[in-house]
């Protein structure tokens, strides 16, 4: 059984059983407070689910791509989750979860090539093209996830889905079906694409009377 976690655009979490079926779905779209909801989604999800924290085998992290204040939020509350717990936390690209919501759901044909879209904020957009499902049934990535001014994302064939919410229950069934095909996770670094807007400092400044 995992608990998915993502706050990489809105917030959301989900119960999923390894073999992908979705017991609980909870979600907030509001792009600000992850903070204040994450805690009651995660408590709602297992509440829906009506299972006990016992009955959990991992946690899901969605790594982004997400602007830095949000991703980490939901990162973080994975983490010391399954520190607390003592469970495996098993990282998953957020944008892939959105293209398999979209090829299972029908709403991109299996063949189409799909351009996942999230808010990136400072007026960019992160961006990731999808080229189907594969034989274990995960979306196939092309390119990205990137970042891109609106005006400079791709421009192909490509059916365009912008989504304000990535869904955790998708995130869990990616993540599922890594565990059944011993598939890549993601990388243990979340996908900021952008440097942060506080850095180190060079050194200490001088100081001329």
């Amino acid at each position: 059984m995992l608990l998915a976690i993502d706050t990489s655009a809105g917030s959301s979490v989900a119960v999923v059983t390894l073999g992908g079926e979705v017991l609980a779905e909870r979600s907030s779209d509001d792009p600000m407070r992850h903070a204040e909801v994450i805690g009651t989604l995660i408590a709602g999800s297992l509440d829906d689910a009506g299972i006990e924290v016992a009955a959990l085998t991992g946690l899901v992290a969605g790594m982004g791509p997400g602007p830095f204040t949000g991703l980490r939020i939901g990162i973080a509350a994975a983490r010391s989750f399954g520190i607390g717990v003592g469970l495996p936390v098993h990282p998953v690209v957020s944008h892939d979860a959105i293209a398999l919501d979209a090829y299972r759901s029908g709403s991109a044909a299996p063949d189409v090539t799909l351009l996942v879209v999230t808010d990136a904020r400072r007026r960019e957009r992160y961006w990731t093209s999808y080229a189907g499902l594969d034989a274990a049934g995960l979306p196939v990535r092309v390119l990205g996830p990137a970042l891109a001014k609106p005006d400079e994302l791709p421009t192909s064939e490509s059916v365009r889905l912008d989504a304000l919410v990535v869904p955790a229950g998708a995130l869990g069934q990616v993540a599922a079906a890594l565990l059944a095909t011993d598939g890549a996770f993601a990388g243990e670094e979340p996908l900021y694409l952008r440097s942060p807007d506080v850095t180190m400092s060079a050194g200490a400044k001088r100081v001329t009377a």
